[in-house]
């Protein structure tokens, strides 16, 4: 069994279809998947989350919720104006603990970036993850102010000592302009974890069947896909 921690540079990153594609393939490589999404926000009671977003993409994966609130804020700022009770790091390990036990890999997704807090103690899923003693995969985005969020995002997580498995682009654009294509050598460097696939602007919106089909395409070895870093860096170099 295997967790593995999903967290972004910032919000609107692409961290659930990121999700979802690594999911996908770990189910095509015939693996069972668990989707855990810690803290949902701005979400009604009867609406599809990220986890079921996941799953739609994905397919057979069992999903699971902590807790969701209703207004689109930081989970801790959502659950104290909504007067419910907030989420735990301890939550969030037990929940992925129980999965892992019946699954081969548990993706645990967060809300926000790393350091985002879900109590008002201060917990963050970086504190889950520490629990869990779970590598964490971090998706960026692709253009200019990338390599700020990820060098800062890496560098606490080696400061806890917690492994960075490696980055993911999460949206890479159409047209990419002159930064992004820099960012792909560059983000490798500053976050000194390898760079493991690149996800195409609008993935999630294709057919469910097609972005399971093309998900290998986009995720590197290390993730059950099929990408190559070093094609990708020699296509894209300005």
């Amino acid at each position: 069994m295997t967790i593995l921690v999903i967290t972004g540079t910032g919000t609107e990153v692409g961290k659930t279809v990121t999700t979802a594609a690594v999911a996908a393939c770990a189910l095509a490589a015939g693996r069972s998947v668990a989707v855990l999404k810690a803290a949902q926000t701005g979400v009604g009671p009867d609406e599809p989350g990220d986890a079921a977003e996941a799953a739609r993409l994905a397919g057979g994966v069992t999903t699971a919720e902590i807790a969701r609130y209703p207004e689109p804020l930081a989970p801790a700022t959502a659950a104290r104006r909504a007067g419910m009770t907030p989420v735990r790091p301890q939550d969030v390990a037990e929940a992925a603990a129980k999965l892992a036990a019946e699954h081969d890999l548990v993706l645990v997704e967060g809300a926000g970036g790393l350091l985002v807090r879900f109590d008002q103690e201060g917990g963050t899923l970086a504190d889950a993850a520490e629990l869990l003693r779970a590598p964490v995969l971090v998706v960026a985005s692709a253009g200019l102010g990338t390599l700020n969020t990820t060098e800062l995002t890496a560098r606490e997580l080696r400061s806890r000592r917690l492994g960075l498995a490696g980055i993911v682009i999460g949206s890479w654009p159409h047209s990419p302009d002159l930064a992004s294509r820099c960012n792909v050598a560059d983000l490798p460097e500053v976050a000194g974890a390898p760079l493991l696939g690149a996800l195409p602007a609008g993935a999630g919106s294709l057919p469910a069947a097609g972005f399971r089909t093309s998900a290998p395409s986009w995720l590197a070895p290390r993730l059950d896909g099929t990408w190559d870093a070093e094609a990708f860096r020699g296509r894209e170099a300005p």
